[in-house]
């Protein structure tokens, strides 16, 4: 399976690359640093310069082209603006589909976050809140494609080693932390099975082992 991952040199990036190249499977790094490309590759994955808040759709379809999935797993990161939460957030995703769309690539993963609809709660942060309205935002604009699309809203990210023991079911999911370790397990397992297309999960730890949770999200 060949899988392009926007967001290549990203934390959950390169542990779902280093899993799907450890089977046999093809990843590919879209990154926008070629400073980066040893950690890809170093992760298993075939290294690409693509800068989602700077290429094109044709640009980014001549790599997506071929491919069997994407997974949006970019983000602009805890340092940036409000700005660029809408810039690769949400319009990184849009042109992740636009490219997909262009090329017959169906299977689209995206990486979005629990809690999309607090963002008008008085007390986010203002950051955080417009980084929760561009993955809302996002999520609407994915949804309204012809693409079979899964989305995974993990919780608060941790670097604890992963588990592989999770709560996965539709929202609402009570909040909680997930390690990155099992987000990509996760990611893994909804890449395997097509038929979670449609669907949106919420996703913390728990005691469900993650490939039967994904299996069989709990209601």
């Amino acid at each position: 399976m060949r899988v392009v991952i926007a967001g290549g040199h990203g934390q959950i990036a390169m542990r779902l690359a280093r899993l799907l190249a450890d089977r046999g499977d093809m990843p590919v790094g879209l990154v926008r640093n070629a400073d980066h490309f040893a950690d890809v590759r170093a992760a298993g994955a075939e290294p690409v310069l693509r800068d989602l808040e700077e290429a094109s759709d044709a640009e980014v379809a001549e790599v997506v082209a071929g491919a069997d999935a994407v997974v949006f797993a970019a983000g602009a990161g805890p340092g940036s603006g409000a700005a660029r939460k809408e810039t690769m957030d949400r319009l990184g995703a849009a042109l992740l589909a636009d490219a997909a769309q262009q090329v017959g690539v169906r299977r689209y993963v995206l990486v979005s976050s629990m809690g999309v609809g607090r963002a008008d709660q008085p007390d986010t942060d203002p950051v955080f809140a417009a980084y929760l309205r561009a993955k809302a935002a996002s999520e609407k604009d994915l949804r309204r494609r012809d693409l079979d699309l899964t989305i995974l809203r993990p919780g608060r990210l941790t670097d604890e080693p992963g588990t592989g023991r999770v709560r996965l079911a539709p929202p609402p999911v009570p909040h909680g932390a997930v390690s990155r370790d099992d987000v990509a397990t996760v990611l893994l397992a909804l890449l395997d099975r097509p038929e979670t297309r449609g669907q949106t999960l919420e996703l913390v730890a728990g005691d469900t082992p993650a490939q039967e949770a994904v299996a069989r999200p709990s209601t």
